[in-house]
This record gives structure tokens, sequence and C-alpha cells, in this order.
């Protein structure tokens, strides 16, 4: 699946804004899900409709409506819990499940401590969410848990993206699209995204 890059003026302003090193936490956060929610809308735009009939306070009116697909959203602990915050604002009804990995700071191979997802995923369209995709060993280990648990039908969302994040997930589940807001140039020494935006998670919370 060809990775696409979502180039809509109003996330690449925000994106340049979460870049900046003196954006405040607080409007980092904020930044985040606007962001988030501006993606998805874009991710959103070939979800299924169908015909019905309303009655306006005038007449009866022929619309289109969602045909009934049920969404899944998907955070990777702990920095994806912001896009599904902004995500739930345009899908309100959409089931949220939580995959919860760290990063061996040695390895940098992803160690999992958490799972818990709709009971019902394997019926429901999934959006995999996690803002940075780096070494892409935390998306894959996220998917192969998904795969697991019967989902298909699944995309990976991230705000930005190192191209050894997007080949290892490629490489790995070739069938997934991953939609991003920018492909940086290359992961420094530590596994870092470069130019990036420094830890999304740590500027999310404060925790820095």
């Amino acid at each position: 699946m060809p990775t696409q890059i979502i180039d809509h003026p109003l996330i690449q302003h925000k994106l340049s804004l979460l870049r900046d090193a003196t954006t405040p936490v607080r409007d980092f956060r904020s930044l985040s899900a606007e962001l988030s929610m501006l993606m998805a809308f874009e991710a959103m735009r070939d979800l299924p409709l169908e015909d019905a009939e309303v009655r306006t306070p005038v007449a009866t009116a022929k619309v289109r409506r969602l045909a009934g697909k049920k969404l899944a959203l998907v955070a990777i602990l702990r920095a994806g819990l912001i896009m599904v915050e902004g995500i739930l604002d345009l899908v309100p009804s959409a089931r949220v499940g939580h995959i919860g990995l760290y990063r061996d700071p040695e390895t940098l191979a992803p160690v999992s401590y958490y799972g818990k997802l709709p009971s019902d995923i394997a019926e429901r369209d999934t959006f995999l969410l996690d803002p940075m995709l780096a070494t892409g060993g935390s998306a894959v280990a996220a998917l192969d848990h998904l795969a697991d648990a019967g989902a298909h039908n699944v995309r990976l969302l991230s705000i930005l993206a190192a191209p050894e994040g997007v080949a290892t997930v490629e490489a790995a589940h070739p069938d997934v699209p991953i939609v991003l807001a920018a492909l940086d140039e290359r992961l420094n020494e530590h596994g870092y995204i470069v130019p990036g935006l420094g830890d999304a998670g740590d500027r999310i919370y404060g925790t820095l």
C-alpha cells in the first residue's frame, strides 16, 4: 500500500508549530489533537455511504449517510491517546482500544505491557494511532496484536515518520495503509526522528 502524506495547508501549519521547541505543553497538546482530527478527516474520505431519506421542516430530502460501518480507534500508549481525543470529536460513536508498548532503551525493541481492544474488533474498520513512526518496531508489534485479535482493514495514522519506520511497517504488513502529515529525513543514533519534534509523549504530558 502506498504511504499517504497529507499536505493540507492547515495540517502543515499546525505541524510547523508542533516542531517548534518553544511551543508550550498546553499548546502542543491542543495542536496534536486538532492535527489528528484533520488527518482523520482526510483518512476517512473513502468511508462508504448509503442513500437515505429524512424529513426536514420543509419537505423530504434524499441524503447520504455512513453505511453502518463501525469504527475502532486504537492508541499506542501513551502518546497515541491525544490522537484519540481529537478523532473522537469527529466520530464519537467509535470504540477505543489501547495497546501499551515501550521501547527498550538498549535494543530499541518494543516491549508489550498492556492490551485492551473492543470485543468486536474484527467487525470494525480500525485506525491505529501513534504520533511518531520512528523505528517501526512498536507499530509492527501493535499491528501483530491487532491481527491476532482478528482485526482487518487497519490503517496506521502517524503525524511524523522516518523512512526506516515506514520501510519496517511495509515489510511486515504490506496491506496496511500508512497516513502521515510528514515523512522526515532519517533516524539518529538514538532512534529519534530527524528533524522530528522530540519525544511526543514527553511534550504532550510535560514530562521532559
